[in-house]
């Protein structure tokens, strides 16, 4: 039974808000813990937030090198034909890629969008199939792109989850690029147009992402902000409008915010424990996490957590960089909520004959 001062001290956690739409997710960024969702693995029309999954792969290509900023893309009939909201490019005319991403991330652009499809496969479709493998990659597992804007499609869906998977990723992978997220305006060809996502101007902790709209889909928001070194990343899909849209992700992102706290427990490579290595060049290896270890919990449930090491029982020469030998493992009112790998922070090298024999006669005595 837990100690009786211990449950006075821990606060209950309220129920998650009710949220009106089709499903809504909300994750803390560094631990991916989900604080609150509903109906989050229904597959509905994602709208513009496709976008997101554009932009993914449009950073990937600069990364890679297959394109640049600088580069001047041609307009083709196709990206200037596309209804909706618009960049306002020209048919024949050379935008650069610079110019197009903020045009797709800012204003939403379809003509932009589309434009940036082009230029990374040739073709709008030879870019969903680059859309739908990125996809599998990332773990999108209820996701499917037939087109880069979001355009309505009976083949063309998303869910919550997966959205708030290619959010993380975002952040994750392109934080410079990112940037971008949180602009209000941009002004191409004399036009100004604001960002429609309404949290930037309300929430100073708000950068991002993307809002969608169509009448299928309804008016959908993905958003991120961050406090206190704690990112969370909302996803509201579904709602009537666009001001219950930028209320209800404002209610999920307060709700994280005010009943959970995140911290990062251990870094990678940090060195946690040091094990005894037999039949080896040398008689101790280095024991840490491949990964930078974050929690999310209850505000002031800290200081009741508690870690341990778990170390196999006989390691042997050789050891290999990066080889597990044991596991890391906290818990919270002796409950389990993390396990992680423990892993070796060096090789070590075969001792040799002399030190096998050594160490197979100390064995005896141990």
């Amino acid at each position: 039974m837990l100690n009786q001062a211990l449950l006075a001290a821990a606060k209950p956690i309220p129920q998650a808000p009710e949220i009106a739409g089709s499903g809504y997710i909300l994750m803390d960024f560094n631990s991916g813990k989900i604080l609150a969702e509903k109906n989050a693995d229904k597959k509905v029309e994602p709208a513009s937030i496709t976008k997101l999954m554009t932009a993914y792969l449009v950073d990937k290509a600069l990364q890679a090198g297959d394109i640049s900023l600088t580069d001047e893309v041609t307009i083709s009939e196709k990206a200037w034909r596309m209804k909706g909201s618009k960049m306002f490019v020209e048919v024949g005319k050379q935008v650069s890629v610079d110019e197009l991403i903020k045009g797709m991330i800012i204003q939403s652009g379809n003509d932009a969008t589309v434009a940036l499809a082009e230029h990374v496969a040739g073709t709008e479709q030879a870019f969903a199939e680059y859309m739908n493998h990125q996809a599998a990659l990332l773990g999108m597992s209820n996701s499917q792109f037939t087109n880069s804007t979001g355009w309505p499609d009976n083949d063309h869906y998303s869910t919550a989850r997966d959205i708030a998977i290619l959010s993380q990723a975002i952040i994750r992978d392109y934080p410079e690029s990112y940037r971008l997220y949180s602009e209000k305006e941009y002004t191409f060809n004399e036009i100004r147009q604001f960002n429609r996502n309404r949290l930037l101007w309300r929430d100073d902790s708000v950068d991002g992402l993307k809002t969608g709209h169509t009448e299928a889909a309804g008016y959908c928001l993905a958003s991120s902000a961050e406090k206190d070194n704690m990112r969370l990343i909302s996803v509201v899909l579904g709602t009537r409008s666009d001001k219950a849209r930028t209320q209800n992700s404002q209610t999920l992102l307060n709700y994280g915010f005010r009943f959970y706290e995140s911290s990062r427990l251990y870094q990678a490579k940090q060195s946690l424990k040091n094990a005894k290595v037999w039949y080896g060049e040398q008689d101790e290896v280095s024991l840490g996490v491949a990964k930078d270890i974050f929690v999310t919990i209850a505000r002031g449930r800290y200081k009741d957590l508690d870690a341990a090491v778990e170390i196999d029982p006989k390691i042997s020469a050789p050891v290999a960089l990066g080889q597990e030998l044991g596991k890391l493992v906290v818990k919270l009112d002796n409950e389990v909520i993390i396990t992680e790998p423990l892993v070796a922070m060096q090789s070590i090298n075969d001792g040799g004959i002399v030190k096998k024999a050594m160490d197979s006669i100390k064995i005896l005595f141990e």
